[in-house]
């Protein structure tokens, strides 16, 4: 049985969401405050979190951040906050995907299910994947150890920072654009939230190139997407 943790302060809210998942099958365990969340997440073994962000004691966002500093649980923030600013920071700071408040059950059943299949896949991957090396000019990517090395030193990338280098790697020249790659490397049905997109490959320019502001392996075609420089 899957494991999710839900951290929310307003109890209605907690109670809905603990409710709907455990009819779907899945093992909910909840938290009212950021510091009962950290907690929560040392304690059991999570396969997925969704996380508010106004939240007392310790704020979601800083949650979000120690728990992507130390694991790789897929993390869905659900916040009243619907500015693209608090969006873009959260997905910078970590967290997988973005739902507004107020929401629909049904999108965030959905989402759920998406990300928990990511994350199966993603398993899958690791256990199967070939000692294949991908290399070009002074980067390097060990599909088996999942290391990316640059200039001979080892670059610390997240899961989807990794899968989204490997997928347009292996994927040289050709353009994808945002929703293809929502639905190809994140494995979910396009909902709107293209800056997700955005803000990854920006963490992987930042990491991988000598100048982010001028890529020369990540690529943008203007207007329609990304693509690995072939």
């Amino acid at each position: 049985m899957q494991r999710i943790g839900v951290i929310e302060d307003e109890r209605n809210i907690s109670d809905m969401i603990k409710y709907n998942l455990e009819k779907e099958g899945y093992e909910v365990y909840t938290a009212y405050d950021g510091k009962e969340g950290l907690e929560l997440v040392e304690s059991q073994e999570l396969d997925l979190l969704l996380l508010d962000i106004m939240l007392p004691n310790i704020d979601g966002l800083d949650v979000c951040k120690k728990v992507r500093q130390n694991k790789e649980i897929p993390i869905i923030i659900i916040s009243a906050k619907a500015d693209e600013f608090d969006k873009v920071l959260a997905l910078e700071l970590g967290a997988d995907d973005y739902v507004t408040k107020p929401f629909s059950m049904r999108e965030v059943m959905a989402r759920v299910k998406a990300r928990l299949r990511r994350k199966v896949t993603e398993t899958v991957v690791k256990e199967e994947v070939s000692d294949d090396r991908l290399k070009e000019g002074n980067l390097e990517m060990d599909l088996k150890k999942y290391e990316v090395l640059k200039k001979g030193k080892i670059v610390e990338l997240t899961l989807r920072e990794f899968e989204l280098l490997k997928f347009l790697w292996q994927s040289k020249g050709e353009v994808f654009t945002r929703e293809d790659l929502l639905t190809k490397v994140w494995g979910y049905e396009y909902y709107g939230d293209v800056r997700t997109v955005d803000v990854t490959i920006r963490r992987l320019r930042e990491k991988i190139e000598d100048d982010a502001s001028k890529a020369n392996f990540v690529l943008t075609k203007r207007g329609v997407g990304y693509y690995f420089r072939g």
